[in-house]
């Protein structure tokens, strides 16, 4: 297996995962890793990144809808 072929697994098991904090360290030990080119490296890392920004997206949407369940009608329930 070659070091991008590994990468890649490791990206897309911190994307399954979808915690936040380990693709943050995943994202700066790419930006470290000269093994990879330059393109390999900033694909791989906009993966994360958009990871990591709909996981935000979808936070804010859950909570959103949680409020507004317990809220409905304008009274705590």
């Amino acid at each position: 297996m070659s070091h991008l072929d590994e990468v890649t697994a490791r990206v897309d098991a911190a994307v399954a995962e979808s915690v936040i904090t380990h693709m943050n360290e995943l994202l700066i030990e790419l930006s470290e890793d000269a093994a990879l080119s330059r393109e390999d490296r900033n694909t791989q890392q906009q993966r994360l990144r958009n990871a990591i920004a709909h996981h935000g997206r979808q936070h804010k949407e859950d909570m959103e809808a949680r409020h507004e369940q317990l809220t409905r009608g304008g009274t705590i329930l």
